[in-house]
């Protein structure tokens, strides 16, 4: 390098080919260390293709992580709440009602829900079952009592006063309406050992026998007419019938129309 007035010599430096290369090398090794530091230990990294989703993934999973904490805390806030009021005396603990009570309450809704239901399913189905005898009522011949057939179905058992066997056994199907031969008044319903129920109907000195009854549809007690549906039978046992007339026992067979 010459000085511009004297045209003298400041400085020189030699360049050879090797040097240059070592050089050009160097500082190519420096910008890649140092564009690497930046890249690893900066946020300029997130600029690149592929590390975009990742932060954004890890985003979503901080932003769900600080809300589950929120609610959390909200709930806890809450409950110390709750706990610092009763032990001040400004909340009373008769006040609160309990799980088991809200329960209870919900169940006798239901309950009351399903009575109604029941209820109504039964009246329609008793008003069902009248209008249709109406069309198919069983008179019985001139001097005999007037009877309404119990149940429809296949006499299996016929009465068998030697064997203590009283009464006559149908075999019927599942649902089928047991219907009151009389009217008169439901004076027992009982559960017997099968799990089905046995009705008594009495109309003065006489007294229809329903065994092996599926559902009972008139509780004890009740007043019914003739014709009015009584129980269901389940279909897996055959209904037993008994009448009695005075204390003595009559043949179905010989009095009411099968």
């Amino acid at each position: 390098m010459l000085d511009d007035l004297t045209l003298r010599e400041v400085f020189h430096f030699r360049v050879s080919m090797l040097g240059a290369i070592s050089v050009i090398t160097i500082a190519i090794i420096s910008l890649i260390v140092l564009l690497s530091v930046l890249i690893v230990y900066t946020p300029l990294r997130n600029i690149l293709p592929g590390y975009s989703a990742s932060l954004r993934q890890q985003l979503v999973q901080e932003s769900a992580r600080v809300d589950s904490l929120q609610a959390d805390l909200v709930l806890q806030r809450q409950y110390l709440d709750v706990i610092r009021q009763v032990a001040a005396g400004d909340i009373q603990t008769d006040s609160v009602k309990s799980l088991d009570s809200l329960q209870r309450v919900e169940r006798e809704q239901i309950a009351a829900q399903s009575n109604e239901a029941t209820e109504a399913f039964m009246a329609q189905y008793e008003q069902k079952e009248r209008d249709r005898l109406l069309l198919f009522e069983n008179v019985m011949p001139t001097g005999i009592r007037k009877l309404y057939r119990p149940v429809k179905g296949t006499i299996v058992q016929s009465v068998r006063p030697d064997m203590k066997m009283y009464g006559v056994t149908v075999h019927t199907t599942k649902n089928e309406n047991l219907l009151a031969t009389t009217r008169g008044i439901v004076v027992s319903v009982e559960r017997m050992a099968d799990n089905t129920f046995s009705l008594i109907l009495q109309d003065g000195a006489y007294v229809t026998i329903y065994r092996h009854v599926g559902r009972v549809l008139k509780p004890q007690g009740a007043k019914v007419e003739s014709g009015e549906s009584l129980g269901m039978a389940d279909g897996e046992h055959d209904i037993e019938i008994e009448l009695w007339d005075g204390g003595k026992h009559v043949n179905p067979e010989e009095v009411i129309v099968w």
